[in-house]
C-alpha cells in the first residue's frame, strides 16, 4: 500500500472465546501494522454481533463531524460445533449477514470468523505460528482496501 495514507481498520472481536479471538488479533494486528496501519478494536460477545458492530460503525461514519473513517474492517471469531444446531444458525447467519453488508456497501471485509468442529481445529486456526486466520483475514481485508482506492470506490 506505498504512496497512499495509511489504511485504518476496524477489527471487531466476539469474545465468547477469548482467548482464541485474542490470538487471532495478534495476527491480524501483525499485518495491519507491517503495511504501516492502523486499527481499533471493538469487543462484542459473540459471533451473532458482528454485523450489527459493522452497521454501527457504518452509521458513526455517517454523521458529520466523524473524526475517525475505517478503510476497512476485519471480523474475528470462532463457533466451535456444539450438540445442537446452534452452530449451524450462528455460522450461517453471521457469514451472510456480513457477505450481504460487504457487497450493499462496497466494504473491504476480512470475515476472520472460525467455524470447526473442536477446541484442537480452533487453535491450529487460530494460533499466528500455524494457520494465522486472523492475520489472513487482515490480509484479505488490505487486499480490498486497495482494490476499492484502486478503482476510486467511495472517495478512497
Amino acid at each position: 500500500m506505498t504512496g497512499t495514507k495509511p489504511p485504518h481498520i476496524l477489527i471487531i472481536e466476539a469474545r465468547f472465546y477469548p482467548e482464541l479471538t485474542d490470538e487471532m488479533a495478534r495476527g491480524a494486528i501483525a499485518e495491519i501494522e507491517a503495511v504501516g496501519g492502523t486499527y481499533e478494536r471493538m469487543e462484542v460477545p459473540g459471533v451473532l454481533e458482528i454485523p450489527a458492530a459493522v452497521v454501527y460503525a457504518l452509521r458513526a461514519m455517517a454523521v458529520t463531524g466523524r473524526q475517525k473513517q475505517y478503510d476497512g474492517f476485519v471480523t474475528l471469531g470462532c463457533v466451535i460445533r456444539g450438540e445442537t444446531a446452534h452452530f449451524d444458525i450462528v455460522a450461517f447467519e453471521s457469514a451472510r449477514a456480513l457477505m450481504d453488508l460487504s457487497v450493499e456497501h462496497a466494504l473491504a471485509l476480512g470475515n476472520g470468523i472460525q467455524t470447526v468442529e473442536n477446541e484442537d481445529q480452533a487453535w491450529a486456526r487460530a494460533n499466528v505460528d500455524d494457520k494465522n486466520k486472523g492475520g489472513g483475514a487482515a490480509v484479505a481485508a488490505l487486499a480490498m482496501i486497495a482494490h476499492k482506492r484502486a478503482m476510486r470506490v467511495d472517495g478512497l
